[in-house]
C-alpha cells in the first residue's frame, strides 16, 4: 500500500474515548450507547473506555469536571450521555475531516 492510501485508511477509524467512573449513574448508559453505533458502523470505532478514578491524568489533560464524557479523535464532544443518533452524527463529522 501507498502511503496514501494508508492514510486515507487510517483516517477513516475514530478515535472514541469514553471517561466513566465506578459511581457515575449515567455512564453504562454512555457506554452502551458507543457499543450500539459501534455494531451499526463496524470497522470505524477505536474504542478506549477510561476510568477516571484509575487514569485521572487523562481526564484532567481533557480538563473534564463530570463524567461520563465522550472525546474523539482527542476533542471532548460530549459531556453526558448522548444520543445514538447524535453520537453516530458526530462520528461522520469526525470521518469527513
Amino acid at each position: 500500500m501507498s502511503n496514501r492510501v494508508n492514510n486515507e485508511v487510517k483516517n477513516m477509524v475514530v478515535k472514541v474515548e469514553v471517561f466513566t467512573s465506578p459511581s457515575c449513574p449515567y455512564c453504562p448508559m454512555a457506554i452502551e450507547v458507543v457499543n450500539e453505533v459501534e455494531k451499526d458502523m463496524p470497522g470505524v470505532m477505536e474504542i478506549e473506555k477510561i476510568d477516571i478514578m484509575v487514569d485521572r491524568e487523562k481526564a484532567i489533560d481533557y480538563g473534564l469536571m463530570a463524567v461520563p464524557a465522550i472525546a474523539l479523535n482527542g476533542v471532548v464532544r460530549f459531556v453526558g450521555a448522548p444520543s445514538k443518533e447524535e453520537l453516530a452524527k458526530a462520528i461522520e463529522e469526525e470521518k469527513g475531516k
